[in-house]
């Protein structure tokens, strides 16, 4: 700042005089100690050509008798500094700014899912609507919040429950509670204590533990991933160093399930592959194997000696009902599978913010779930140290109480219900307004918060260029931020660019 009052003054000066200033060694000196971002060349054009050479001259043999000049121009390192050009009025300085040693780092693309909600905010159109997160909304379109979920952190409060850290596999109760939910309280693998379960960060940090236990302890073993498949899924295993491939799941022709490319693939991978499957819902495309397809994709996985990995994002929210939702995971275990299973309760409880969720470890014997569990929190430790309590509790709560219980089962059958609503709503619409006889059933065979339209990147686009519907780009639209009022118009976009963008 200082450097720049000087040069101001000395310009005002040279206005009035061209007689040249005499300037203190010590004060640019001590100026240029206290800004490192010196000023180094001025432009004047109100001086003559000669008299601005004249004072750059000057500077210059000033400057250069101290070792303010080479500090200003070389870090401590003696590493040269860019250049910038800043205007101030009529004064022109090129400041010296040093190179970043983050120079090399590019920009990284916005995430493909959250990406669209920054979009979506930009916007600033009435009829804008947001169908990209998977976050359910109410019929105002408005986050919610469940009752349940309100009741049991009042129980917390009244409880006086300390913020004490969590042991490194999480909250007791929860995990009790969690793996009771998932396999069933009566079920013989949690009895005979054969399961191995650590609270996760949610399902992302769940399955990032049980990637860096593959990449750990079973070397070279390749994953298997839908085609397509939840977006976080390879960045998951590619952070962890797991390889992967894919298997055919969706059919563009029918907008259905490949199952004969799915068991084809899964019969080709080497055997002892992981194979990544989604427990219900699955997401992207929202179309699920029948039970008698299940039943064939673990003959196959036992035939190759597979590992099945399940990924269990929607247990409740799908049907509305806890257990049919697990109906693929406990045939598995029913068959005395090893197997893994993520889970997560962002979506059944709404606990987005809290990161709740666990890795289960299915093991042959007791003694390898204890080896199991003790190697999960050996993994856990370095990453994150333990987990957060406060979501922990409000699943143990909800859980452990028969009546809140009740009353989130009642709570999940309506938001479940209201997605099917929705989901019925856009099907006779596009029904009834597109008149080529397009077959649009396939709206009604999937399940879930999402469904695949079908509709290719270019009509993706059109869908939020004109009509301001935010989605990712590969045609997935989440029914839970769906209104029954936006329904109909929803339905024109849908036809407008399914018909009229190739």
């Amino acid at each position: 700042m200082f450097v720049l009052i000087w040069l101001v003054s000395c310009v005002s000066r040279l206005h009035r005089s061209p007689t040249l200033l005499h300037l203190r060694h010590s004060r640019i000196t001590h100026s240029l100690k206290s800004n490192q971002m010196a000023s180094t060349f001025l432009s004047l054009p109100s001086v003559s050509p000669s008299a601005a050479q004249s004072v750059q001259d000057k500077c210059k043999d000033k400057m250069k008798s101290g070792n303010a000049f080479k500090s200003a121009f070389f870090g401590k390192d003696k590493q040269p500094l860019s250049m910038k050009t800043k205007s101030h009025g009529r004064i022109t300085m090129a400041v010296a700014v040093k190179a970043s040693r983050f120079d090399s780092i590019t920009m990284a693309p916005p995430d493909p899912i959250l990406g669209v909600s920054e979009a979506f905010k930009a916007d600033t159109n009435e009829l804008k609507l947001n169908l990209g997160v998977g976050a359910y909304r109410t019929e105002e379109l408005q986050p919610y919040v469940l009752k349940v979920v309100r009741k049991a952190e009042n129980l917390m409060l009244e409880r006086g429950e300390n913020k004490e850290y969590l042991p490194i596999e999480g909250l007791a109760a929860f995990n009790k509670a969690t793996a009771e939910l998932l396999f069933g309280a009566d079920n013989p693998v949690l009895h005979e204590q054969r399961v191995a379960t650590i609270q996760g960060l949610s399902g992302t940090g769940s399955l990032r533990i049980a990637a860096a236990l593959i990449e750990r302890y079973f070397p070279g073993a390749k994953i298997l991933i839908s085609s397509p498949t939840w977006g976080n899924h390879k960045n998951i295993f590619n952070d962890a160093r797991v390889p992967w491939s894919e298997y055919r799941y969706y059919d563009p022709k029918t907008v259905g399930l490949d199952f004969d490319g799915m068991i084809e693939d899964i019969k080709a991978a080497p055997e002892g592959s992981f194979v990544l499957l989604h427990g219900c819902a699955h997401n992207p495309t929202g179309i699920d194997p029948t039970p008698q397809q299940w039943e064939k994709i673990a003959d196959v996985i036992q035939e190759k000696n597979h590992f099945p990995f399940f990924d269990v994002a929607y247990q409740g929210f799908a049907s509305g009902s806890l257990d049919e939702d697990a109906s693929s995971v406990r045939l598995f275990a029913a068959r005395g599978m090893e197997l893994l299973v993520a889970q997560s309760y962002s979506k059944n409880l709404g606990l987005y913010a809290e990161r709740v969720g666990a890795i289960n470890v299915l093991c042959s014997s007791p003694d390898a779930a204890i080896r199991v569990k003790s190697q999960m929190k050996r993994i856990a430790r370095p990453m994150y140290s333990n987990p957060p309590v406060h979501g922990a509790r409000i699943v143990a709560n909800v859980v452990g109480n028969p009546d809140f219980f009740n009353e989130w089962k009642d709570e999940m059958e309506m938001m479940a219900g209201r997605i099917k609503s929705v989901r019925q709503k856009l099907y006779n619409n596009l029904s009834s307004k597109d008149k080529t006889g397009k077959d649009w059933s396939f709206v009604l065979k999937q399940i879930g918060m999402f469904s695949f339209t079908g509709l290719n990147k270019a009509q993706s686009d059109n869908m939020t260029d004109k009509w301001h519907i935010y989605m990712t780009k590969d045609g997935r639209i989440s029914l839970a931020g769906l209104s029954a009022a936006k329904c109909e118009y929803l339905a024109d976009a849908i036809i407008d660019s399914y018909h009229n963008v190739s």
